[in-house]
């Protein structure tokens, strides 16, 4: 079924790689107008050549450029319904808490939770005001469960993504808007694909704990992401939507 976000207005962050391009790709596909919010001007710029698709420069831990962001999606298109709250960071410095420094730790809490708090509060006015919209913010499975390798402060920032969006969720359901946290597993993007990179044994202790035997693609987050943004959830809001491969149902996966 085509044209399940026609006539939307979608923001998306981090959307020049993984799985927010696979979604800007996917939304694009149902009709949506996409606007973009990321670093790599080079790929947004190359994006932004493409039909129904506008570029931001966004640092998403700066107040200001998120506010910037998600004004120009709504001066530009004349609407904000859908948020999805991409971005985000995992560095190989981000380890057991005994090793992982304090910089690093402020980093990724910054990138990955302080983010999503500057990203829900710049959408909401704009949902507020049309009674309607869809939040879909990027928690991870671990979340929910401890990771198999340390991530300490990916780990808590996931975290507090998820309780914030239940908060959220709960606080203005009954004001037309939605906000869901989506809970991928592992998933084959260039995030992942850097942090195993030089250390294969800890992706194997990662892939050995997935049902599937695989990890995600990109795509099948986008098809999750899109479900969420749409109607076809209308009622659906302060959700844990895991896409992990079955991870957080498994006590023992079979060899």
């Amino acid at each position: 079924m085509a044209g399940r976000l026609d006539g939307k207005v979608a923001v998306i962050t981090g959307g020049c790689s993984g799985i927010g391009l696979a979604t800007v790709r996917r939304f694009l596909g149902e009709g949506a107008q996409v606007v973009v919010g990321d670093l790599d001007d080079t790929r947004g710029e190359e994006l932004a050549r493409e039909p129904g698709v506008t570029y931001v420069h966004t640092d998403v831990a700066d107040k200001d450029q998120v506010d910037t962001l998600f004004r120009t999606a709504h001066d530009t298109y004349g609407s904000v319904d859908i948020a999805f709250n991409n971005a985000g960071i995992n560095p190989p410095q981000d380890d057991s808490i005994l090793d992982t420094d304090l910089e690093t730790w402020r980093r990724v809490q910054d990138v990955n939770l302080t983010s999503v708090y500057l990203c829900c509060k710049a959408a909401l006015p704009y949902m507020l005001e049309q009674g309607r919209g869809s939040i879909v913010n990027m928690a991870s499975f671990v979340a929910v469960m401890g990771a198999a390798t340390s991530q300490v402060s990916y780990s808590a920032s996931k975290g507090g993504v998820l309780s914030m969006s239940r908060e959220l969720g709960v606080q203005f359901a009954r004001q037309g808007v939605r906000i869901n946290a989506l809970c991928p597993g592992p998933v084959n993007t260039p995030l992942l694909q850097e942090l195993f990179a030089a250390d294969e044994d800890r992706a194997a202790r990662r892939l050995v704990h997935v049902p599937m035997g695989r990890f995600g693609e990109p795509e099948e987050m986008a098809n999750a992401v899109l479900f969420l943004a749409s109607d076809e959830s209308s009622f659906i809001t302060a959700s844990t939507f895991m896409v992990d491969g079955g991870i957080s149902a498994a006590y023992v996966t079979p060899l």
